[in-house]
C-alpha cells in the first residue's frame, strides 16, 4: 500500500467484506454485526486507514470550521490560537487557520478562510476598519478578539486595557516607583488605548506620564530602552513582553541591573515572559479564557444566537524577578 493513501476499497478487500459495510463501520452507523465492526476495525488499522474529513465535509452541508486568522509575528497569538483548538473541540467544531504576514494582508487571510468554507471567522487583533468588517459580519458571524472598537455587526472578545495600565501602576507605584516611563505599541492594536491609559492614571496619581515610542518588537524596545537611558526611569511599563524584553536588553548591554537599578514589566504574560531565565512581570490576559471565549461566541451566533455582544475581561497581574523596589 506504499504510495497512495488506503480507501475504503482497500479496506473491504482487507476484511473480506463488502465497501459499503466497511462505510457503515466507519461512519459507526447500525447495520453492521460486533465481529463485521472488529474485523474492519483492525483491516483499517494495519493499513494505516484514515476517513477522509475533506470528503465528508464536502458532503455534508456544513463544515463545522471556524476560520481564525492571527499575526504570525505576535508570539501571544500562537498562544491564542492553542488555546482555541481546545475550546472549538469541546463545541464540536474544528478551527482553520490563516496567518497575516509580510506580503499576505489581512483581507488575504480572511478570504482563504472564507474559501475554505468556514462557518464563521474570529479575527485575533484584527487591523481593517469598520466598514471591511461590517462586511464580513454581513456574510458569516464574525468576532473580533483584543480588539474591541469593531462596530455593532461584530462581537468582541477583548481584555481591558485601561485596567492592565492601572494593575500595572498600582504594583509599581507600591514599590515605591513615583518616575515610571511607558513604551509604547505605536499604532499597533491596544497601543492607543494603554498609551491613553498610562497617560491618565499617571496624571490621577500626580506623576509625570513619560511616553516613550515603540512598537510591539524587541527591536522597538532596543531602541526605546537606549534613548530612556538618557535621563533613566526607575522603572519602565512596556507595550508588551516582547518590547519588554528589548527594553530589558538595552539596560543590561549598558550594564543596568534589572531591577536593581531600574524594573521592568511587560503585558501579555507570554511564553516569554514565563521562560525559567527570564521570569518576567508581566500583565496577564489569560490567553485560554479569552481563546474559548471567542469560540464560544462563535458558535452561540452559529447556533442561534441573533444579536452580537461585546464581553472585555479583566486582566491581572504576574509579579516576577524584573519588578522590585524603587532604587534610593
Amino acid at each position: 500500500m506504499t504510495g497512495k493513501r488506503p480507501t475504503l476499497m482497500d479496506v473491504a478487500e482487507a476484511a473480506g467484506v463488502s465497501r459499503a459495510l466497511v462505510s457503515i463501520v466507519m461512519r459507526d452507523a447500525p447495520g453492521a454485526s460486533d465481529a463485521t465492526r472488529l474485523k474492519v476495525q483492525e483491516a483499517a488499522r494495519a493499513l494505516g486507514y484514515r476517513p477522509d474529513s475533506r470528503a465528508r465535509l464536502l458532503r455534508s452541508s456544513r463544515t463545522r470550521l471556524l476560520g481564525l486568522s492571527f499575526s504570525s509575528a505576535h508570539a501571544f497569538h500562537a498562544e491564542i490560537v492553542d488555546a482555541a483548538y481546545a475550546g472549538a473541540a469541546l463545541r464540536g467544531y474544528d478551527i482553520a487557520l490563516s496567518a497575516v504576514a509580510n506580503g499576505r494582508p489581512e483581507a488575504k487571510a480572511v478570504e482563504s478562510l472564507l474559501d475554505m468554507g468556514c462557518e464563521a471567522l474570529i479575527m485575533i487583533s484584527p487591523t481593517l476598519g469598520e466598514e471591511e468588517l461590517a462586511g464580513y459580519a454581513a456574510r458569516l458571524p464574525v468576532v473580533s478578539l483584543l480588539r474591541y472598537d469593531v462596530g455593532d455587526s461584530l462581537d468582541s472578545v477583548s481584555s481591558d486595557d485601561y485596567a492592565g495600565i492601572r494593575i500595572a501602576l498600582e504594583h509599581l507605584t507600591s514599590l515605591g516607583h513615583r518616575r515610571i516611563a511607558h513604551v509604547d505599541g505605536g499604532d499597533t492594536v491596544s497601543g492607543p488605548q494603554r498609551r491613553a491609559a498610562f497617560l491618565r492614571e499617571m496624571t490621577d496619581r500626580g506623576l509625570e506620564a513619560r511616553i516613550i515610542p515603540g512598537g510591539p518588537t524587541e527591536e522597538d524596545g532596543l531602541r526605546a530602552g537606549r534613548e530612556l537611558q538618557a535621563d533613566l526611569p526607575t522603572a519602565v511599563v512596556a507595550f508588551n513582553d516582547r518590547c519588554a524584553l528589548g527594553v530589558w536588553e538595552s539596560f543590561r548591554a549598558a550594564g543596568l541591573r534589572v531591577p536593581e537599578d531600574v524594573s521592568v514589566l511587560g503585558y501579555d504574560d507570554s511564553q516569554f515572559a514565563r521562560l525559567s531565565y527570564v521570569q518576567l512581570s508581566s500583565i496577564s490576559q489569560d490567553a485560554p479564557l479569552l481563546a474559548r471565549a471567542a469560540v464560544d461566541r462563535a458558535v452561540d451566533r452559529l447556533e442561534g444566537s441573533t444579536s452580537a455582544a461585546h464581553l472585555v475581561r479583566t486582566p491581572h497581574l504576574v509579579a516576577r524577578r524584573t519588578t522590585g523596589p524603587a532604587p534610593a
